[in-house]
């Protein structure tokens, strides 16, 4: 019963703003904001029509695979590199500098000089992912190392526990609660950056579609594009919720504990 009102009040508000919409544009004759009827309507001939050749297929499951490579290899680095700057007070006083400089510079920014190093084929949008995400995952990484206990850490040593063993059973598991809050933001952010790196020089994504509807006045069919993004993003942070549950249920058990406390 209690799943059934926490549904019922994750749902209220998106399902009260798509009424609005629904009777708000009902009316329309705006060519750039068409009724929602016309919209929905369009959207089953756009996305689900062709079977195995539906864009779904063509189309959604590229992007999430590059959203996918992206994410993964961003993770890889920004963890593995915040292990390395956070246990290391030298190291991160001689790259902060870099990584502060390197952590403005907008991703879609750098596309130029990766079509010129790197081509115009999926490679190009794997690392506009990466360079975008790795950012909030590596400084989330070096704040949660450094936060470690240090009483933790003094009784780790005083047990012998040193080496790979230290990372994987202190370290790592004392940062995971803010790696996972970078890995989130980076998700967002990653969805972001798959849409815009499609719109240069792509021939399938989300992001090419969308444009390519948008420049053959396919207004209807735009919109359902937009809609699909949204759709994927939150069916993307529900499945990413639902992974850090079960990983992480120590911790959000201990949290629970403190407030009863």
């Amino acid at each position: 019963m209690r799943r059934l009102v926490r549904f019922g009040q994750i749902i209220a508000l998106p399902v009260v703003l798509l009424v609005i919409w629904w009777f708000a544009s009902a009316s329309s004759q705006s060519l750039y904001f068409p009724p929602l009827s016309r919209i929905a309507g369009a959207f089953p001939d756009t996305w689900v029509a062709g079977g195995s050749g539906s864009r779904l297929v063509t189309d959604v499951l590229p992007s999430l695979a590059r959203l996918a490579g992206g994410f993964a290899i961003a993770v890889a680095l920004g963890v593995g590199a915040g292990l390395l700057i956070g246990s290391s007070p030298a190291l991160r006083a001689l790259t902060e500098p870099i990584l502060e400089i390197f952590r403005v510079i907008p991703p879609p920014a750098i596309v130029p000089l990766l079509v010129a190093l790197a081509g115009i084929d999926n490679l190009i949008k794997v690392l506009v992912i990466v360079f975008g995400c790795v950012w909030p995952i590596l400084l989330n990484t070096v704040a949660g190392v450094r936060a470690v206990d240090p009483v933790l850490s003094e009784t780790a040593r005083c047990y012998g526990i040193t080496g790979p063993a230290r990372v994987r059973k202190l370290i790592l598991r004392s940062a995971s609660p803010q790696i996972v809050t970078g890995m989130r933001q980076a998700l967002s952010l990653g969805i972001i950056l798959m849409v815009v790196s499609e719109m240069f020089a792509a021939s399938n994504g989300l992001g090419f579609t969308v444009v390519q509807f948008q420049r053959t006045f396919a207004i209807p069919e735009m919109w359902t594009g937009i809609i699909v993004v949204g759709l994927l993003g939150v069916c993307l942070s529900l499945a990413f919720r639902f992974v850090v549950r079960r990983v992480l249920g120590w911790y959000e058990g201990l949290r629970q504990a403190h407030r009863q406390e």
